[in-house]
Formats: C-alpha cells, structure tokens, sequence
C-alpha cells in the first residue's frame, strides 16, 4: 500500500484510539496493511519476540532521519557507497517506491520503521532457532540485520547458536564495507552492536 492511503488508515485509527501508536502497533497495523494489500511475507505470523528500546536507539543513532527539508518532509537520498541505488529515505528504508524525488513525512517515517523492526526481529528469531539470547543480544543481532540482511547466513550467527557469543562478537567487525569499501560509518556501527551483544 502507497504511502498517502496508509497514512489516512494510520490518522483513522489514532482517532478512533484517541492517542499516538506504541512502536510495536505501528508495526503490527502496517503490516496487516501490507497484508491487506497482497504482500504475503505480511501475512505470516508475527514473531513473539520485538526488539527493546536499546535496539531502536542504536538503529536510530546510526540510520538518523537524514535530508529533511526546510518545511519538515524527509525525501530520498542516495546509498552513501554507489552514489546511487538504494535510494533510502527515513530511518534507513529502502525498496520498492524509494527512488529519487521520493518525499515522507516525519510520521511515515516512524511508521515504516516500525513496520521494518517487526518484520527483521521476526528473521532474526527464525535464524536463532530457538537458541538462548538476552535481550541485549537479540536488539545487536537485529540491528546487523536490519542494516546487511546477512543474519541468516553470517558466521556470527551459527557462532551464536553454538553458544560461542565472545566468537560472535568478534564478527561483528567483519561486516564494514560497502561497495567493497571500508567505512567508517559501518566501523563504528559494527563496534556499537557488538558492544550492545556482550551487553555492555
């Protein structure tokens, strides 16, 4: 679904609720929108586990609501590394419909994120299979994904799993290029969640 008609469903509900949406039902209505709209993905179960308040900061702290205008809208900028594609907008979403001249508001900003965190937390939790994770663990873990969609294939991954989470840590820094780059952006990025993983 475009961005205009959900967001005329999103001011709808907040009428209706007589308040503003908690982060996990933003993610839950725009995934039943998505749902609603065809997307399948959308439709499969929610996973029971969300990421924490510290997950969300770190994500945020790192993706930032970037190339907001002088009346408040946030529009599309290109990948840092290609000077190009992705186009991303907001809190680091990209995809179909992102492209330049693309423009938000603040609020479906927030919203896509939500929508996002709901389904990258579900991907972690199928990798894990089952396998003990604190919170601080499953916010680092998220946040890897949610920036390299690696986490069901990443090294780091199996090492947790294994319960080898020291190991895991240490992989974190191997995922800092872009474009066959190293930057100091995903560095200081990688550094943050590993620090987050070992729960310091």
């Amino acid at each position: 679904m475009s961005a205009e008609p959900r967001k005329a469903v999103f001011d709808v509900v907040r009428g209706m609720l007589k308040r503003g949406f908690r982060q996990t039902e933003i993610g839950e209505l725009d995934r039943a929108l998505d749902c609603a709209a065809g997307d399948e993905e959308s439709c499969s179960p929610i996973s029971a586990r969300t990421i924490g308040s510290k997950g969300i900061a770190l994500i945020k702290q790192f993706e930032g609501c970037a190339s907001v205008r002088a009346d408040g809208l946030v529009e599309a900028y290109p990948d840092p590394a290609s000077g190009g594609d992705p186009w991303t907008i907001g809190w680091g979403a990209t995809g179909k419909g992102i492209a330049p001249g693309t423009v938000w508001t603040r609020e479906e900003c927030d919203a896509r994120l939500g929508s996002d965190l709901v389904r990258y937390a579900a991907d972690v939790d199928r990798a894990l299979g089952g396998a003990a994770t604190t919170q601080d663990q499953f916010d680092a873990l998220v946040s890897f994904h949610y920036n390299t969609g690696a986490v069901g294939r990443a090294t780091l991954t199996k090492l947790h799993v294994a319960g080898d989470y020291a190991g895991a840590a240490r992989e974190f820094a191997r995922w800092n290029k872009a474009a066959g780059r190293t930057l100091k952006g995903l560095s200081r990025r990688r550094a943050a969640e590993a620090a987050l993983y070992l729960g310091n």
